[in-house]
């Protein structure tokens, strides 16, 4: 087995909160020169490189002294605004030993979730790879809150490398890669060297909480890398202490876990409305329309909706969801909260008489609605 590394144009490099402060001891200023020359050299293949990294609350709490992650929002959103601070300088210094520039890039869930936002966001970036920059992606934790968080860098990792079409995500972390069992409980554990994106196999193998320094584990980076080959990209899950990792992947070496993508790229639009981790509302449908969005590729129709939950206007992203809740599609809704539930369990010929205009005969059009 190679490295898909070997021949990847764009990738995506994450590395956690324990690697960038070792263990939370501080900005490991070591570690980072070294991924600093190794993406060096990586640009001198000709690959183009966007690094997504945490240590911002870590570096953080250190400075500000907190001995354990605090619960508090406030506290969370002063550590974030403390160590980013340092952070930045550290790979600015570190890049531009090697004659690169970097660029902060700091974003939130709201700023993938407007569509004019994510235009602009996915521009920006591009622009930042033409002109030679390396972007340094954290989530902007000082104004960040729970119903906007992406959650983990893992999560925000697969969403950069579906916002500019990566061909691969590597998660760098304190683990070689994904085991059979948790390594640290169990000596029998064998590494999972190869592995398909979106296995609910591996899904159920990698449960289990993080660090106490970040907030992911084994299993955001399992669903992470599901999320990311929803746009084509590959991804591979090794140690960040391992030597010259990125080097030796570029090389074609297969290090840590290889998970692949077996589905080709969605459209850009179908990637945005896929990667909302929160949407403006749902509609409840019925079987039968289950069945035509997830088996025949159909429309949705508003006759197929028994409820409406939420405040959404026309346009919005909101979840289709089967009765029992669990959710089925995605999709641009061509009529607000309020007009969809005049006219759900009503068939398309009456919707200009119920509403007195007509947008369109579907709540949602198949053009517009990604499977789940």
């Amino acid at each position: 087995m190679k490295s898909v590394i070997q021949n990847a144009s764009r990738i995506i490099i994450k590395v956690g909160s324990s690697l960038v402060t070792n263990d939370g001891r501080g900005l490991d200023s070591a570690a980072i020169a070294r991924w600093a020359l190794q993406i060096a050299g990586l640009r001198a293949l000709g690959k183009e490189v966007v690094l997504v990294s945490s240590g911002a609350i870590a570096e953080g709490m250190l400075r500000l002294g907190f001995a354990r992650r605090p619960t508090d929002i406030h506290e969370l959103q002063a550590c974030a605004a403390v160590g980013q601070m340092g952070l930045a300088q550290m790979y600015e210094s570190s890049f531009r030993a090697h004659g690169l520039g970097t660029a902060q890039v700091l974003l939130t869930h709201a700023d993938l979730a407007d569509r004019e936002r994510y235009l602009n966001a996915r521009s920006t970036l591009m622009t930042l790879l033409r002109l030679g920059v390396v972007p340094i992606i954290n989530e902007n934790d000082t104004v960040v809150t729970d119903e906007i968080k992406f959650g983990d860098n893992d999560t925000l990792g697969a969403l950069v490398a579906n916002l500019i079409e990566a061909d691969a995500l590597v998660i760098l972390t304190d683990q070689h890669g994904l085991f059979s069992a948790d390594p640290r409980k169990d000596p029998l554990a064998t590494l999972i060297a190869e592995g398909q994106a979106g296995d609910p196999a591996l899904e159920a193998m990698a449960g289990g909480a993080g660090s106490s320094i970040g907030s992911g584990g084994m299993l955001t980076k399992i669903l992470a890398a599901k999320r990311a080959a929803r746009s084509g990209a590959h991804t591979i899950i090794a140690w960040g202490r391992d030597s010259d990792v990125l080097t030796r992947l570029a090389n074609g070496e297969a290090i840590g876990t290889q998970l692949t993508a077996q589905t080709g790229r969605m459209t850009a639009r179908k990637q945005w409305m896929t990667d909302h981790l929160h949407t403006a509302g749902k509609v409840t449908l019925d079987s039968g329309a289950v069945q035509k969005l997830t088996k025949e590729g159909k429309s949705l129709l508003p006759i197929g909706v028994v409820k409406v939950t939420g405040e959404f206007g026309r346009g919005a992203v909101i979840t289709c969801v089967r009765e029992d809740g669990t959710a089925v599609a995605r999709g641009l809704s061509n009529y607000s909260s309020g007009e969809a539930r005049r006219i759900m369990r009503k068939p398309s010929s009456e919707i200009e008489k119920v509403l007195g205009f007509l947008e369109g005969p579907e709540l949602i059009h198949r053009d517009n609605l990604v499977l789940l």
